[in-house]
């Protein structure tokens, strides 16, 4: 399935083979690292990159997209579908090279990427658990339609450090309606 999602000041699609250089020179950071899970490679090499452009290019529909700007990819957006009683829902996550923070890039590729994926998926219910330290990134979700629905406590451990991360959601309005 070809998917291209334009906005503003981004676009957002699969990941191509030919990404993995520019990706890797973005994701190679330890302040976006410290924001991410940790099979988030830090460092991030070429073949980091290529490697998992590898791994997530063959699935379809696509559930990882590259964050393009000004033709070269510099973040990713990618969802976990969930399974059982969770199978209509998804999490959600993404990053942005920090030359491109402050832009409203993040907030775009995450609107464009959550629109598509409702319909795509048939999803009913998008989740984000961004650490609670992580103001830039909760604002990101803020703007894209998520909501605040708790705070995890004690729920994450990176880089030696026990954190509270901030439940997230955006619910699909057919899903709204349905409750009502």
């Amino acid at each position: 399935m070809s998917v291209e999602l334009v906005a503003a000041r981004c676009i957002v699609r699969p990941f191509v083979a030919a990404d993995a250089p520019s990706i890797a020179a973005a994701a190679n950071d330890r302040s976006i690292w410290l924001q991410l899970r940790d099979r988030f490679p830090h460092p991030c090499h070429l073949s980091d990159a290529e490697a998992w452009i590898s791994r997530v290019g063959s699935l379809d529909p696509p559930q990882a997209f590259a964050i393009i700007v000004d033709g070269r990819a510099v973040g990713g957006v990618g969802l976990e579908l969930m399974t059982d009683v969770n199978r209509r829902s998804a999490e959600i996550g993404y990053w942005l090279g920090t030359e491109h923070w402050g832009r409203g890039i993040a907030t775009e590729a995450v609107a464009l990427v959550s629109d598509w994926a409702f319909s795509a998926f048939g999803l009913v219910r998008i989740l984000a658990l961004p650490f609670a330290g992580n103001r830039a990134s909760r604002r990101v979700l803020e703007k894209a339609g998520y909501a605040l629905e708790g705070i995890t406590r004690c729920s994450a451990v990176k880089d030696g450090a026990l954190l509270d991360q901030c439940m997230y959601a955006r619910v699909s309005s057919v899903a709204e309606r349905f409750r009502q």
